[in-house]
């Protein structure tokens, strides 16, 4: 009888449930359930809905019970920056901020009234985003104070479903280096970084590896999807798994990961956090086995994806082919128009990529 592992992958547009086993000395992968993702306005900003994709991750599970192959193990991971402040009760406090928030817009300019950039760089090697979580925290420090007064733990996003998924609350390394607040060489928190920003200190909890076993389902979640199975701690940030699939052992390879970004970079076992890498605009994002992602952003399938929700209303799926027309003619052409429209914006020096 085959043992199964399950893979759960979310991104920012979407998520999949993957079955791992192994046949004949193969490993053979099986998706088994598929859900859409995506930023909803609340109130004038951008949050995701942790409860709708608890929801999915759950009825994912479900399909594995369903189909009578249930998983000895399973790991989770998402896109990076984002997280959850829990109260003393373990309650989100305020929005679950998407990282395209514009909340963040100032407030790389209060974190440098404490720490410069090419000092942020030479402490952390990781380049400047608004998004990062460096910044979103400012904005929690400059915007609503109460939630710091309040909170009791940082999760990052994967580490809040295993957290619901088990209770128990773990801090992966490759998600927590994309915060802008870990030191490089120690591997940990960069506490006096964070004692500058003026961040609660409490609410950064220690740091665990991948491959560590976060525990077992608890009761009320076996009850529910009708069996239990070891949580373990992927490489959480998607990229850091992907890289990690990558089918070779040498050192010296490069690599494209490619989704709403793609990630064009190699492995370093050393973080360059040196000025001439800062200039290039290259990032050190934390590996497995504490190796770095030595890696630049580039166009990835933002625009196409942008593109498909353009035309949500012209074109469909079928199982037989990847869109089906079915509008009349006077839409044919109004959305041919505005196809050329975005032809030219694609071309413009102004278009700017969408965050991963």
């Amino acid at each position: 009888m085959s043992e199964y592992y399950l893979a759960i992958d979310i991104g920012a547009s979407s998520g999949r449930h993957m079955l791992g086993m192994i046949e004949d000395g193969k490993m053979k992968l099986e998706e088994i359930y598929r859900f859409p993702n995506g930023m909803e306005e609340v109130d004038g900003s951008l949050c995701w809905n942790v409860d709708a994709l608890f929801y999915e991750i759950k009825e994912g599970l479900k399909k594995c019970k369903e189909l009578g192959k249930i998983p000895s193990y399973m790991g989770i991971d998402t896109w990076a920056v984002d997280y959850v402040l829990l109260d003393k009760e373990d309650k989100i406090l305020g929005k679950t901020y998407g990282y395209r928030d514009s909340r963040t817009t100032g407030m790389d300019t209060k974190v440098y009234e404490e720490i410069s950039l090419k000092h942020l760089y030479k402490r952390t090697g990781i380049q400047k985003q608004i998004f990062n979580t460096i910044y979103q925290l400012m904005a929690v420090k400059q915007q609503e104070p109460q939630l710091f007064e309040q909170a009791e733990n940082m999760l990052m996003i994967p580490d809040y479903f295993n957290f619901l998924l088990t209770g128990v609350k773990k801090t992966e390394y490759t998600n927590a280096t994309t915060t802008q607040l870990l030191n490089p060489k120690t591997n940990d928190w960069d506490f006096d970084l964070i004692k500058r920003l003026g961040y609660p200190e409490r609410i950064f909890g220690e740091i665990s590896d991948p491959g560590t076993i976060v525990g077992d389902f608890s009761k009320e979640i076996e009850e529910e999807v009708g069996f239990s199975c070891k949580v373990i701690l992927p490489a959480t940030h998607d990229t850091g798994s992907a890289v990690v699939a990558i089918p070779t052992v040498e050192d010296d390879q490069l690599y494209i990961s490619s989704g709403t970004w793609s990630l064009m970079g190699t492995e370093l076992l050393d973080a360059d956090c040196t000025l001439e890498s800062m200039q290039d605009n290259f990032t050190n994002e934390g590996g497995y086995d504490h190796r770095f992602r030595y890696l630049k952003n580039i166009m990835g399938l933002w625009m196409i994806q942008s593109v498909k929700k353009e035309f949500e209303a012209e074109y469909s799926s079928r199982p037989d082919g990847p869109f089906q027309f079915h509008q009349t003619e006077s839409r044919s052409r109004d959305g041919a128009a505005r196809l050329r429209k975005a032809g030219r914006l694609l071309r413009s020096p102004r278009i700017r990529e969408e965050p991963r």
